[in-house]
């Protein structure tokens, strides 16, 4: 839907949220990947707004710090004291005037506890204000249970006449099951002179945005109500139990979208995405499997089941079981897991595995080669071809400096191997059971321990294991070698 472009998105987010029972302001608690504000900024970003403010007051340092990570170009406006939603909103736009920006067309307010709105549900609001021509348009909805809420009051034409808050409603109109959201599009030019004719005769002594409806309304302009598809869009969170409600349709949400695009969740109800996840065509994500942060999954791929993924890279065909990995990249084809743990700075090539009970910390694992089981490979480069035996441990930290261990091409590690940083283990080289790798191995190499010394058996792979992919390696290493002194 193409709109017109809006002179400015206000967001309220300056209260305490004192019923989250939390040291966090409410706007900053998270659901899918995003705070709370995060997703109402993500919904506003769709319109392409000229100027998008924040109004905050409570732990205004705390939610300022965290737009500076999500939306440094948001301004932000402060409530010193919290006297009303109309008060608020005279604040964002008295910065605006100080900062030289006079609003003209369509200014639209939100709230930041609002984390299920869509930009999309914006857009079409912004649609019908302009379309008909209306000073304000309050964003409505009709919900199971209007409670608490304000009421939209229609005449017998359907045409809004109001907003009647539920303390003030009639029976009759406690009936009424359109509820106003708090959220509207207005006219900025007429915002910006009514917030300055609020009145706070009420019994909290505050200024509230609705009376800027009655007020316009009063001057003889248009004023009109746009009902969002979603009731659920326009909740919102006031404590833990609203957050976790809101956390399931958000998810429900964005697996319905996946699914749509192709993907396949074998059981939505234990799976969860973040909202900045993307997923590729006929994958299958098996039960218990979470995809958080920036996760990048590939087409044909099969991630879980019990598979916790954030901020990871997944190749196109890859298996993904009962893993936990982060900040990791896992190559098309490779395979991983299960009980498998790949930290921050892991690279698996393509075809590569990390199997069972393996964990891989700031390592390069080279195409084909395969970490089967039970071993710790940590800063570590592991060339093309290579096999790393079960139980062994790349000692990477000397309890001052962390080193790094280079194994070549089709090299093949005995189980039961202590691999010694800083360590070279050349192309095609082999190691025996049990051995711990201090020093360097030439390529062709077989390296065992002989009490506590390493002695290193020249030519042994060449003779021991003629036509494989190893001897080949340490022959080809050979020719370097003799070329290089030469």
């Amino acid at each position: 839907m193409s709109v017109n472009r809006p002179a400015a998105v206000i967001v309220l987010a300056a209260g305490e949220g004192t019923r989250m029972k939390s040291k966090l302001p409410k706007v900053l608690h998270e659901l899918n990947g995003r705070s709370m504000l995060g997703h109402v900024l993500a919904a506003a970003r769709e319109l392409d707004p000229q100027h998008a403010v924040v109004v905050v007051g409570h732990a205004r340092e705390q939610v300022r710090s965290h737009l500076r990570e999500i939306a440094p170009q948001a301004a932000t406006a402060v409530q010193e004291e919290q006297n009303g939603t109309g008060h608020a909103v005279r604040m964002a736009i008295e910065d605006l005037a100080a900062k030289g920006v006079k609003l003209s067309g369509t200014v639209v307010l939100t709230c930041g506890d609002t984390p299920l709105l869509r930009g999309s549900t914006l857009a079409e609001l912004v649609a019908a204000h302009d379309e008909e021509g209306n000073a304000v348009t309050a964003l409505s909805a009709r919900v199971p249970d209007p409670h608490g809420y304000g009421r939209i009051v229609r005449d017998a034409d359907g045409d809004f006449t109001g907003i009647v808050e539920h303390a003030d409603a009639t029976p009759e109109q406690h009936a009424i099951d359109e509820i106003n959201s708090g959220m509207y599009a207005f006219d900025g030019a007429l915002l910006s002179e009514v917030v300055q004719r609020l009145s706070t005769d009420n019994a909290k002594g505050e200024e509230y945005v609705t009376d800027a409806v009655a007020l316009l309304r009063g001057d003889g302009h248009r004023v009109g109500a746009w009902a969002a598809g979603d009731w659920h869009e326009v909740q919102g969170v006031n404590n833990r139990v609203q957050l976790s409600e809101a956390r399931r349709v958000l998810n429900d949400r964005l697996l319905h979208e996946h699914m749509l695009a192709g993907v396949t969740v074998v059981d939505p109800a234990t799976t969860w995405v973040d909202a900045q996840v993307t997923i590729g065509r006929d994958t299958v994500l098996e039960p218990g499997t979470r995809l958080l942060g920036a996760t990048c999954v590939g087409e044909d791929a099969v991630v879980g089941p019990r598979a916790d993924l954030r901020d990871t890279v997944v190749g196109a065909g890859a298996t993904v079981r009962e893993t936990t990995a982060d900040r990791a990249e896992i190559g098309p084809g490779a395979s991983v897991g299960p009980y498998t743990y790949l930290r921050p700075g892991t690279r698996l090539a393509e075809r590569s595995k990390a199997g069972a009970f393996v964990e891989v910390k700031n390592s390069n694992v080279g195409a084909e080669s395969k970490i089967p089981h039970l071993t710790y490979v940590g800063d570590a480069d592991i060339g093309v071809g290579s096999n790393i035996g079960c139980s062994s441990v790349f000692v990477n930290y000397d309890g001052v400096n962390k080193s790094r261990s280079v194994i070549g091409d089709h090299v093949r590690i005995g189980s039961d191997n202590t691999i010694v940083a800083p360590v070279h283990v050349g192309d095609g080289a082999y190691s025996g059971a049990g051995t711990v790798v201090r020093d360097d191995v030439p390529p062709g190499a077989l390296a065992v321990s002989e009490g506590h010394r390493q002695r290193n058996v020249e030519g042994w792979t060449r003779r021991k294991r003629p036509g494989t992919p190893s001897a080949e390696a340490a022959e080809q290493a050979d020719r370097h070698r003799a070329d290089d002194k030469q």
